[in-house]
């Protein structure tokens, strides 16, 4: 991933020399385990560990040659070793340390992202009980619908995260096992003693039947989890980049003191973090689509899958990392207006509360829905076309004033009655 979409920690666990860091001691507990075997001479196994190193810049070297990274990585650790680099690499298939490397990698970096969703639930959590009073316009398909609150919307947000981070878990652990099985999984070189020592000593799992490689439908379940992650993600930007339209703007993500939002107007201010976030969620969807078609290879393996995967699971990793930590300073930074909301909330001309009416209308026993629901619209509809107030429409209705006196009217707008059991929510809220 480009510089400019990583983040330090992230990026170092896929950077070459934390690569090769990992094959090397897949390699030297090999060795350790076929001593504990019996079949390597504890000397042996002290020269290796003694001068076993690697050059990032000469397996490069071998590599324009061999054309085969791990054939190259190899020879430069054996050249630094000596006489028990024979040893290294024994028995072994290339895939046994690619994909236990790799699951090593993966299991780091699901932790990394783990951790980095659960600061960023607790920081819209807080935001979200913050404003659990903060009265807004419920909007569907555009259009306002019923009072809500903010803090309403954003405890969404939080439960939905909650239901990410679980995801991520299940798939963090379903990856991270690894195998030494040799060239089609069936221990013909190596006992599954070895295996055994090497997974235990990396904390990871075991695949229990594998091929030369390890099941791709672990990876292809990771990848899609951390797309479902930044579609998340994707849906909470949106949402400010929505509520800061300048028709609208109730929420603004933050803007940095010498910020510019234009070469052009200085006026501007862009959801710009917010759209970057859309803009790169569809790149993870991307990714996704490169796992499920991986899970399918021919007979034992070919490695159709290889070159992709040294591109996506990193990205994908190092990208959403990047995206997490931008939607967290976006919301600890959130510039909500509350007193433009209540002002967008009044503007449709109390027709929010026309449900309310409704209902009001029906509990009296006196008129079917239909007959209710028709005397209701007629008179939103000139609330709508005409600009006129909701409530002194219905007031002055004889059709309306039959079943419902003016106090019973005045009632039905008062905004309280549609959060007062929201509660509930918050309450779900503060147990989580």
């Amino acid at each position: 991933m480009i510089p400019r979409y990583s983040r330090e920690e992230m990026s170092g666990i896929f950077s070459e020399r934390a690569k090769f860091s990992r094959w090397l001691e897949i390699e030297i507990l090999a060795v350790e385990a076929r001593v504990r075997l019996g079949e390597v001479e504890v000397d042996d196994l002290s020269e290796i560990k003694q001068g076993a190193a690697f050059d990032v810049d000469r397996i490069a070297e071998i590599e324009a040659t061999r054309h085969h990274d791990v054939v190259a990585f190899v020879e430069n650790v054996r050249e630094n070793v000596g006489p028990a680099g024979r040893h290294i690499h024994y028995g072994m298939t290339s895939s046994d340390v690619l994909d236990t490397a790799t699951a090593v990698a993966l299991r780091d970096a699901g932790d990394l992202l783990l951790e980095g969703i659960g600061r960023l639930t607790e920081t819209i959590r807080r935001k979200a009980l913050e404003h659990r009073d903060t009265l807004m316009a419920g909007r569907t398909h555009g259009v306002h619908a019923e009072p809500t609150t903010f803090g309403a919307k954003l405890a969404g947000w939080v439960f939905e995260l909650s239901r990410d981070r679980d995801r991520l878990r299940r798939a963090r652990d379903s990856v991270a096992v690894g195998k030494v099985s040799g060239a089609v999984g069936t221990y013909s070189q190596l006992s599954p003693e070895v295996e055994s020592y090497i997974c235990e000593r990396l904390g990871l799992g075991i695949e229990d039947a594998a091929t030369q490689v390890t099941a791709r439908d672990r990876h292809a379940e990771l990848l899609s989890t951390i797309a479902i992650v930044g579609a998340s993600l994707e849906r909470f930007a949106q949402e400010i980049r929505h509520l800061q339209r300048t028709e609208v703007r109730e929420a603004q993500e933050p803007f940095a003191p010498g910020q510019k939002g234009s070469s052009a107007m200085p006026h501007k201010r862009n959801p710009i973090i917010c759209e970057r976030i859309c803009g790169l969620a569809r790149l993870l969807r991307a990714y996704a689509q490169t796992g499920f078609e991986n899970v399918a290879l021919w007979h034992e393996r070919d490695i159709s899958h290889s070159s992709v995967e040294r591109i996506t699971l990193g990205d994908a990793c190092i990208l959403l990392d990047y995206m997490i930590e931008k939607m967290r300073w976006v919301i600890e930074g959130l510039v909500v207006d509350a007193p433009r909301m209540l002002s967008n909330l009044e503007a449709s001309h109390g027709l929010v509360h026309s449900q309310t009416v409704l209902t009001a209308l029906l509990s009296k026993g006196t008129l079917q829905r239909e007959q209710a629901y028709a005397l209701v619209q007629r008179n939103a509809m000139t609330a709508w076309d005409e600009g006129r107030d909701l409530k002194e429409l219905l007031k002055s209705d004889p059709d309306v004033t039959e079943h419902l006196d003016p106090d019973e009217i005045e009632q039905c707008f008062d905004h309280a009655r549609y959060v007062q059991n929201a509660v509930t929510i918050f309450d779900r809220l503060e147990a989580l």
